[in-house]
């Protein structure tokens, strides 16, 4: 920290937040890191636009040479970059003993693609690849969504000593079945609970594009408080939970989806409400957003709106509905931007070979 005034992010990170950024791109990754992130997370969208910088089309063509295909090019460069990304934070997972300084690699989105398999072999999949893709690393989280086949190898992955990060939760029916799966499978682990470290990603964002289409009744006051409502409520259950387990390391909520949706909402809208606990992943421009405010940040994350508001929010929004349609959106997300990757990938190698 610097010895005059604090930047806006100096000073979100003292009042108690870990701030994670939303990319893997090293550029970022580096910059970003100057600006206290101790963690980042990786996702197709993220390795495609990366890609699409022109700035790995020399790997590209020299994985192509190698005989590899579409796929296992985008799975190499996804490696290799979420692996530079974890050399920058290295040094924050040493010094906080696991509890900081990781970066959180997605599996197979495919997987939960309408043309994927049965619901035994998903589970059997993620169980396989998060175990492929963990081996070997300190500071790599498996990113694994919470959908029904995602949920259902999370206490194999856990016993198996992986360090998760439970994605794409949006309601608390999720988040309850994530926590309860992953804890049971980390106390069978042969190497006891001493590096045990789970993350929950509850997205927040996006619950308010939903309520504003879907719940127009709201009022006023509570249109577009939803997510905030949502997450602080899903927090302090985390809080309480893991309370009395004494374990040495934070299982922790990351607040996801903080970048703003809707053009009239200040860029600062989640990451102040949800400043002073946990982990925020920040969109690179809601980081630079951040930075040009000016604020200083102070905690908020314990403080809930009125108790009308919330009244009503509860009155109002059908938590399981919320969750059909945020996560048939959410897969489709999920899915969607990997294929994108392999048709940007295929582009390349024929403007590649060609050139």
């Amino acid at each position: 920290m610097s010895n005059t005034h604090p930047t806006p992010l100096e000073s979100l990170v003292a009042c108690g937040t870990k701030l994670w950024l939303d990319s893997v791109d090293p550029d970022l990754v580096a910059k970003n890191r100057k600006l206290g992130a101790t963690g980042a997370t990786s996702n197709p969208i993220i390795v495609s636009d990366i890609i699409k910088t022109g700035r790995f089309d020399d790997r590209i063509t020299d994985l192509a040479n190698k005989g590899l295909d579409d796929e296992a090019i985008a799975w190499a460069l996804t490696d290799e970059l979420v692996k530079r990304a974890q050399d920058v934070f290295l040094p924050v997972w040493e010094q906080t003993k696991g509890n900081d300084g990781y970066v959180s690699f997605e599996l197979d989105p495919l997987l939960e693609d309408k043309a994927a398999p049965p619901h035994a072999e998903r589970v059997k999949r993620y169980i396989t690849l998060g175990k492929k893709w963990s081996a070997g690393h300190k500071n790599r989280m498996i990113k694994v969504p919470a959908t029904d086949a995602g949920l259902d190898a999370l206490e194999e992955l856990a016993a198996a000593g992986i360090t998760l990060n439970v994605t794409l939760i949006f309601s608390e029916r999720q988040y309850l079945k994530a926590r309860e799966n992953v804890w049971r499978g980390a106390q069978r682990r042969a190497t006891g609970l001493s590096a045990f470290k789970s993350v929950y990603s509850i997205f927040v964002s996006r619950v308010d594009v939903y309520t504003e289409k879907h719940v127009p009744n709201l009022s006023s006051a509570a249109q577009g408080l939803v997510g905030i409502v949502n997450v602080k409520k899903l927090w302090k259950s985390n809080q309480t939970f893991w309370a009395d387990k004494k374990l040495p390391l934070q299982q922790e909520i990351i607040f996801a989806s903080t970048g703003t949706k809707k053009p009239t909402d200040p860029p600062d809208k989640y990451v102040k409400a949800l400043a002073g606990s946990d982990i925020q992943t920040n969109p690179p421009a809601t980081n630079d957003a951040v930075q040009s405010l000016g604020k200083t940040y102070t905690r908020e994350v314990d403080k809930m709106p009125p108790d009308t508001i919330v009244h009503e929010i509860d009155q109002k929004v059908d938590q399981a509905q919320l969750e059909k349609v945020l996560m048939a959106e959410g897969t489709a997300k999920f899915a969607d931007p990997h294929k994108n990757l392999l048709t940007l990938i295929a582009d390349k190698r024929k403007t590649l070979a060609g050139a």
